[in-house]
């Protein structure tokens, strides 16, 4: 009875220490885990000096579904395809201040996974911010320059409140 026992107390301190050590292993790969940045393309968006004209172009000549917003794409994730992206392109007036203080005709949009975290990163490698993050139902944002000028946007989306939005406006996305 006495080698039953022991051979049950070996068995469970060994199952204990071998938790233990899993445990430990992936909390610490975890803490490893390294940020994302750019997940994607979130929008394109340039100048012209008749946006009306342009996206009724577009519309006309490539079927771009447009509204006063410009279009959006929809497409599926690609580490979820039951779960739906949305990708922005907009004309903006060549009047518009939006793109400062680059002074380009066009701004990127790019998505991103953890906003506060990347733009703390983007600090300590000396990026310039533009401006702070703005939070929306749809999502969060911020402005960079990079080394040429161009101002480029990087947006956390809330793809569920984007695809909200877009209905609440009467929106149709080009697929």
């Amino acid at each position: 009875m006495k080698k039953i026992t022991l051979i049950i107390i070996a068995l469970a301190t060994s199952f204990c220490f071998g938790f233990a050590f899993k445990s430990i292993i992936t909390n610490n790969s975890n803490e490893n885990t390294e940020l994302k940045r750019v997940t994607g393309i979130g929008g394109i968006f340039f100048k012209s000096q008749d946006p009306k004209k342009m996206r009724e172009w577009y519309k006309t000549h490539l079927g771009l579904n447009t509204s006063q917003y410009g279009a959006v794409f929809e497409w599926r994730q690609a580490t979820d395809s039951t779960k739906k992206g949305y990708s922005q392109w907009s004309v903006f007036s060549e009047k518009t201040k939006y793109f400062e203080p680059s002074t380009k005709d066009f701004m990127i949009n790019y998505r991103v996974e953890n906003l506060t975290a990347l733009v703390e990163d983007l600090k300590k490698e000396g990026v310039t911010i533009t401006d702070t993050i703005a939070t929306y139902d749809y999502g969060k944002f911020v402005h960079i320059m990079d080394l040429d000028g161009n101002k480029i946007e990087l947006w956390q989306p809330n793809d569920l409140e984007y695809e909200k939005l877009g209905k609440q406006m009467g929106s149709t996305t080009t697929k």
